[in-house]
């Protein structure tokens, strides 16, 4: 925490250096938690460029609070979804191949083709989620946050999101087990 610190201070200072740095290491995090939450690339990709923007207009005002600098990432990548949603009256859905990259494998296209089809159903299935488990999920697992850090960004106890995640996890297996 004491080198993060160290260098949040640099790039509230306006350290080109820092503020790369800060960048090279959120941007994958914070890319997955919001193509996650919208499920269109490009829009995700210009969504997570206005997060470090907005980040960047603002790092003279951020305090730290005893959590990662990320935990205030997404809660403006938090906010960039919901000021999306609220533009948006139709939610449209993206062939999941245009959403979400699909790790390189063996190269079987059968395989592939498979892999695809299961990432579509658990993408599908997180939407009948309610917001809360949807957020605990995508926090946890796309943007691989620790439940100390998913308590912070949503502000809720550890205990709070643990029980959210373990129903989260157990709604998403019965809607998975009925489809």
């Amino acid at each position: 925490m004491q080198d993060e610190q160290s260098l949040i201070r640099r790039a509230q200072q306006r350290d080109q250096v820092a503020l790369t740095q800060l960048y090279e290491e959120n941007f994958d995090r914070i890319y997955r938690y919001i193509v996650l939450k919208i499920g269109d690339r490009t829009e995700a990709e210009d969504m997570t460029q206005q997060v470090f923007l907005n980040a960047l207009q603002s790092i003279s005002s951020y305090k730290f609070k005893g959590m990662p600098f990320s935990s205030w990432l997404y809660r403006i990548a938090h906010n960039q979804v919901v000021d999306y949603y609220r533009k948006k009256s139709k939610h449209a859905t993206v062939p999941l191949d245009e959403s979400l990259p699909i790790p390189a494998t063996d190269g079987d296209p059968e395989h592939l083709a498979e892999r695809k089809l299961e990432i579509n159903e658990v993408v599908i299935a997180t939407r009948k989620l309610t917001a809360a488990q949807q957020e605990v999920i995508s926090l946890r697992f796309a943007g691989e946050l620790s439940i100390a850090e998913v308590a912070g960004v949503m502000g809720r106890s550890e205990g709070a999101i643990k029980a959210l995640q373990h129903s989260a996890i157990v709604a998403l297996r019965k809607v998975l087990a009925t489809e």
